[in-house]
């Protein structure tokens, strides 16, 4: 990794998630986060470029100075063909884990690796598994936790994820909202 040095790496996200995932690969780093940047895309996207285009987006916003290598990323959680962002209340919470409750869904993060002449966009998914949750549990965990932040209303590293989740194929680290594995692959490669 001794190349990656030559960059100032900066890490578009408030999430501590992410922040202590990335930290996972001993890199120095820093948080830079520009607020309000709109969380949207075209509503004909193919849901596997969703997040990609998002990341992409917030990449955008940023003025990449030449030793500058910005990450930025974005997760969505998709169950069939439908896209659960972040839940508005505890109320549309408990709705959507109701929803993924019984059934495997994809969480599918994008990321857009960025330096002054090139940018790197990829996507990794996961395949989750939920077990059927109670009304109890789920009430219990969106009261304890709060999962308001979080895509599909869930942090697999929490409560819901030790009680919750049957099956995992892919990446654990990305359902928590950062690929890093595939990341340490990309950084090796700029």
């Amino acid at each position: 990794m001794d190349k990656t040095m030559k960059y100032h790496i900066i890490l578009a996200s408030n999430s501590p998630r992410r922040k202590e995932l990335l930290a996972g690969l001993d890199l120095p780093f820093e948080i830079e986060v520009i607020p309000g940047i709109a969380e949207t895309y075209p509503r004909n996207l193919p849901v596997d470029q969703i997040p990609v285009y998002i990341a992409a987006e917030k990449a955008a916003a940023y003025d990449i100075r030449n030793n500058d290598l910005l990450i930025t990323a974005d997760t969505v959680v998709v169950l069939g063909n439908e896209v659960m962002g972040k839940p508005k209340d505890a109320h549309e919470a408990c709705s959507m884990l109701r929803q993924l409750s019984g059934h495997t869904h994809s969480v599918i993060t994008g990321v857009c690796l960025t330096t002054a002449n090139q940018q790197r966009q990829f996507a990794v998914t996961t395949e989750v598994t939920f077990k059927e949750l109670t009304d109890e549990e789920i009430t219990y965990y969106v009261e304890k936790y709060n999962p308001i932040d979080k895509a599909g209303a869930y942090g697999i590293q929490e409560w819901i994820g030790y009680i919750g989740v049957t099956g995992l194929k892919g990446s654990y680290f990305n359902v928590m909202g950062l690929p890093v594995q595939r990341i340490y692959e990309e950084l090796k490669k700029l």
